[in-house]
């Protein structure tokens, strides 16, 4: 019972492992059914990929029919996941007690926007919210003088990460208790912790030994750097690498400079190292850097357009992009499974389905 980005995302990882999936939609449908662009009404772009390797179907649970097909699912599954609201779930009697109840087995999911102990537990949460409410907002804006998002769905996709952990963990204890048990994943205290890993800085100490921010990531200087004719991501990390990154550019007397001579000088240099890093960038050409770089095994990409990515030789190599047939929408464009099992592989087994296409779920014969 999930929409939109987090519980879609978990679920469709989930799928692509290998684990029976069935959406549980309300009659107006997940919202994303309606992001653009799309082949027909219903199956957004957005949508199919986030909900492949997935059946559906439809159902009101505020009508005691429909929740009762719903409850005979719930007896044979090993986990029911929603996002909507705890409250408004335990006023229709599927809170995390109800259904342990009937089925002790059952691993029982929240995704909510924050943890229900605290002063915002009812509090609606979207992506953009939860930036800006984690901190990321601020990072993120820190050298353009004026908070930004992400320009990707992050509090999201990093929620329904942590989502999609978390319940092999709990079907793995439970092969040794026999018992399952409620999980709840907040969108908040997640990216709270995902932002401020790097980011405590000095408060991770009490009383703190400086301000917060990691100053490398936040350092004015660090981008793709502009070339003679492009742009150019451009890493050297270890104090051998910035050393051989010295010599190929002419810089041999930096390599002895004490502030860029080992990394804990580094950490207090980072703008003075990336501002010189960038006004040598400049005086060369991008394929020139690339071959200079690469010769000397030093961390580098060109930077890639999201267009790009399809024409990439090791994406084409490793066979990430799939053409898969879709029984309305036609021939589709999916990403592979990222991860890679040796004798259990990933696989997308069928794409994202259209609303209530699986509505023989339900009878109790099928």
């Amino acid at each position: 019972m999930t929409s939109v980005g987090m519980g879609p995302y978990a679920t469709q990882i989930l799928g692509d492992m290998g684990a029976d999936v069935i959406k549980v939609e309300a009659p107006e449908g997940d919202v994303f059914r309606s992001s653009a662009p799309a082949a027909s009404p219903g199956m957004g772009a957005v949508y199919l990929n986030l909900n492949r390797n997935k059946r559906s179907v439809t159902l009101n649970v505020k009508q005691s029919a429909d929740l009762d097909k719903l409850l005979a699912l719930v007896d044979g599954a090993d986990v029911f996941i929603s996002n909507v609201r705890p409250l408004a779930l335990t006023r229709l009697g599927l809170g995390a007690e109800a259904l342990c109840a009937r089925n002790p087995r059952l691993i029982h999911v929240s995704a909510v926007g924050f943890g229900q102990d605290g002063p915002y537990a009812a509090a609606p949460a979207f992506d953009d919210i939860i930036q800006a409410m984690s901190g990321l907002a601020d990072v993120q804006g820190r050298n353009a003088g004026a908070p930004a998002y992400v320009n990707t769905i992050l509090a999201d996709k990093t929620a329904g990460l942590t989502l999609a952990y978390a319940i092999p963990m709990a079907l793995y204890e439970r092969e040794r208790s026999g018992l399952g048990q409620a999980i709840e994943v907040p969108m908040f205290e997640t990216l709270v912790s995902f932002t401020l890993i790097e980011h405590m800085g000095g408060r991770s100490f009490d009383p703190p030994k400086g301000p917060m921010g990691y100053g490398r990531v936040l350092s004015l200087h660090r981008r793709p750097y502009r070339t003679a004719d492009g742009f150019l991501a451009l890493l050297p990390y270890t104090d051998a690498q910035w050393k051989r990154f010295f010599t190929l550019s002419g810089q041999e007397e930096l390599a002895g400079d004490p502030r860029y001579a080992s990394a804990r000088e580094r950490a207090h240099h980072f703008d003075e190292l990336y501002s010189d890093l960038s006004r040598t960038v400049e005086t060369r050409g991008t394929q020139e850097w690339l071959d200079l770089l690469r010769e000397a095994d030093i961390p580098h990409s060109k930077v890639n357009s999201l267009e790009d990515l399809f024409e990439d030789p090791h994406l084409k190599a490793t066979e990430f992009f799939r053409q898969v047939e879709h029984p309305t929408e036609g021939r589709l464009v999916a990403t592979a499974p990222p991860v890679r099992f040796s004798r259990t592989p990933a696989a997308i087994r069928r794409p994202a389905p259209r609303q209530d296409a699986d509505r023989g779920l339900l009878d109790p014969q099928a």
